[in-house]
């Protein structure tokens, strides 16, 4: 058995050379007309074409492929192939027309082929991460972020992040994250958590973006409102998120929370944000200088509607913030809390019995200020400045309610 297998081998061995050997070069039939037979001829190689067919006495004469033109493989044809292929608009020439290949044209960075033209990839908006990137070929592949993962962000490159694990940082939820938010931790690991003193959005942030909430609310406001903003525009699917998730007066305000969070860099962004922050200074100065207790902040809270920000959470906040931003994180933290809820009509509301439980009058004079001044004039016009203007005559703005 082991004798017939090796000659089975040796057998094979020299079949598979004698295969090779037949058929490289490759050949092509020719008919002689001179001897009025036909010949076997060898092709020409990749790059050349042939000039002269063989003869009995000679072989076939290949010559090179002139300036572009081409063949790509072993070939009997009279002349090459011209380079056609050209790059259009947004395309480059990812290989240059040689004498082997046509040249070949890709589309740039971020846009694929569809048909015969380059289309910008897909960005996928928050809430949704990327499952497959696009290519030169193909769109970029989105999927909603699964339950434990989020994505905060529009971008056709970016995969959902999974939600941060509190209690793997000895930390407490004070926010449970879903698909366009993390987890929002709290605790005592300092430098470890999460969240300092920060504030999503100020007071006057609030107040600027609630000035554009219109007084009778059109069904097709936040789509005018979305085409009208400069810069990067927010997905038709995040608005249809957003409106199935708020209610109509709390629609525009998180559209514009959204919009300036995809537009941090641009222009318009950088022009509100120095309006803001000469509004905050102001309100900085109302309640800045004022020493609360924790006590003090538990009564404010209680005075709040809707649902409470903790004991717990109020002691964590007097630890963490400096005195100036302890009342503005506890309205801050109260907001979260309360998704649709309107933090200064909330304030307004606060105060109104806080007398009754002997809070410090200058505390209140200052928080009353802090009201006043976000209702007044001075805010409006600065509004009307930076945000207005901004708009232009895009759209026709209908009488913004006054707050």
């Amino acid at each position: 058995m082991n004798k017939f297998l090796c000659c089975t081998l040796v057998f094979l061995d020299i079949a598979v050379k004698w295969a090779v050997q037949e058929t490289f070069p490759p050949t092509y039939l020719h008919y002689d007309p001179t001897i009025s037979r036909q010949l076997t001829c060898d092709q020409c190689p990749p790059g050349t074409y042939v000039k002269r067919h063989c003869t009995a006495s000679l072989k076939t004469e290949c010559v090179p492929c002139p300036d572009q033109h081409y063949t790509d493989e072993w070939n009997y044809n009279d002349e090459c192939q011209y380079c056609n292929m050209v790059c259009k608009e947004l395309q480059y020439e990812k290989v240059k027309c040689s004498s082997t290949q046509n040249r070949v044209c890709e589309c740039i960075e971020g846009w694929y082929l569809d048909l015969e033209f380059c289309v910008k990839c897909t960005e996928c908006p928050p809430g949704f991460g990327v499952v497959q990137q696009g290519t030169s070929e193909s769109d970029t592949v989105c999927e909603r972020c699964p339950e434990g993962y989020f994505s905060n962000e529009t971008s056709s490159k970016a995969s959902c992040k999974k939600h941060t694990n509190c209690s793997e940082l000895d930390l407490k939820i004070i926010r449970k994250g879903d698909a366009t938010r993390d987890n929002v931790c709290w605790g005592e690991k300092g430098d470890k958590s999460v969240e300092q003193c920060e504030i999503d959005v100020t007071l006057c942030e609030e107040a600027f973006f609630r000035f554009a909430v219109p007084t009778k609310f059109n069904p097709n406001w936040l789509n005018m409102l979305k085409d009208s903003l400069p810069g990067v525009k927010v997905k038709a699917e995040t608005i249809e998120w957003i409106k199935q998730r708020h209610s109509p007066q709390e629609q525009t305000f998180q559209l514009l929370k959204l919009w300036k969070q995809q537009n941090k860099n641009h222009g318009a962004v950088r022009n509100i944000m120095q309006g803001v922050d000469h509004c905050e200074n102001s309100v900085s100065k109302h309640i800045g200088h004022l020493n609360v207790t924790s006590e003090q902040l538990n009564i404010l809270m209680e005075n709040l509607p809707g649902k409470k920000v903790g004991k717990e959470e109020i002691d964590r906040l007097l630890k963490r913030c400096k005195s100036t931003e302890q009342i503005l994180k506890l309205l801050n933290l109260w907001r979260i809390k309360n998704r649709d809820q309107d933090t200064i009509k909330g304030l307004t509301y606060g105060l109104k019995h806080l007398k009754t439980y002997h809070f410090p009058k200058t505390t209140i004079q200052g928080l009353r200020k802090v009201v006043k001044f976000l209702h007044s004039l001075t805010v409006y016009k600065l509004y009307q400045k930076l945000f207005l203007e901004m708009l232009g005559n895009q759209i026709h703005l209908v009488k913004v309610r006054r707050m």
